[in-house]
């Protein structure tokens, strides 16, 4: 098996100083591409404790042989999202692979219940899911579209795809059923121009920021098993296996499509 299908490739991953950003650009650099590592703090495996290989994941991937470039950068803002790809078209002068994976159930919110959120809160959710993964695929698609190929994989939730029965979390699960149904959507238009577009939705994930916020506990995680037919949480790299399906020949007839990644947590 070519364990370098990806040679030649330029992949962006947003979101990419840790965690599941983190371990979709090393695997798409051991399968052979040239990786651009996004994030709006490039050292922020530092804030979690998560240890890299390398002084900093740029280094991890030109480690495994690959070129890399870091690009510091808020995917919520337009102008940003059109700069960073100025760039990367300046430096490979192609864009082949977009993984959005930046965005998260971040802050603390005084209520996320559906009747009761906060403006504020609910606009910045939105922005940092939703937002931010429309605006990077708008300025992609134009080089896509000229070259005759992409591949983009956007990242969304099991909190996307159901509702919890108490109202909960409501920002983030309805900004990331958006993305789900903006994968749809782009989809049907970028088809004709040999560009795939999907989109997975990682279940209950051992990354960086949730072992720190008690995940990994014993207590915690043997709840969570119970509930998931594997009978185990997921690592980053079973994200990432799906996400080489996704952007690889493996995938040449598969557009507009949501995968969960989940051991089976969301049975539908």
């Amino acid at each position: 098996m070519d364990t370098l299908k990806l040679s030649g490739r330029v992949a962006l991953v947003t979101g990419a100083a840790r965690g599941l950003g983190r371990a979709y650009a090393l695997h798409l650099a051991k399968l052979g591409a040239d990786v651009v590592i996004n994030d709006i703090n490039l050292n922020a495996a530092e804030e979690y404790g998560e240890e890299l290989t390398a002084e900093t994941v740029m280094a991890e991937v030109e480690m495994l042989g690959r070129r890399s470039l870091g690009i510091q950068a808020d995917v919520t803002k337009r102008d940003d999202v059109v700069a960073m790809f100025d760039q990367i078209l300046a430096h490979f002068g192609r864009i082949d692979i977009l993984v959005n994976n930046a965005g998260g159930a971040l802050g603390k919110p005084k209520s996320t219940l559906a009747s009761e959120a906060s403006e504020d809160y609910y606009r910045y959710i939105m922005d940092i899911n939703l937002t931010g993964t429309i605006f990077c695929c708008q300025v992609a698609s134009k080089p896509m579209k000229d070259a005759g190929f992409g591949r983009i994989v956007n990242v969304s939730s099991q909190s996307g795809m159901w509702g919890g029965r108490n109202g909960g979390g409501m920002p983030y699960k309805v900004a990331k059923a958006g993305v789900i149904q903006y994968t749809r959507a782009l989809a049907g238009e970028l088809g004709p121009y040999g560009i795939n577009v999907n989109c997975i939705a990682p279940g209950w994930i051992l990354s960086s920021r949730a072992i720190a916020s008690g995940r990994g506990d014993e207590k915690t995680r043997s709840a969570l098993e119970a509930q998931i037919p594997l009978r185990r949480l997921g690592v980053p790299e079973d994200c990432a296996k799906v996400v080489e399906f996704l952007v690889t020949d493996l995938s040449n007839y598969v557009t507009g499509q949501c995968i969960p990644v989940c051991g089976g947590y969301v049975a539908f």
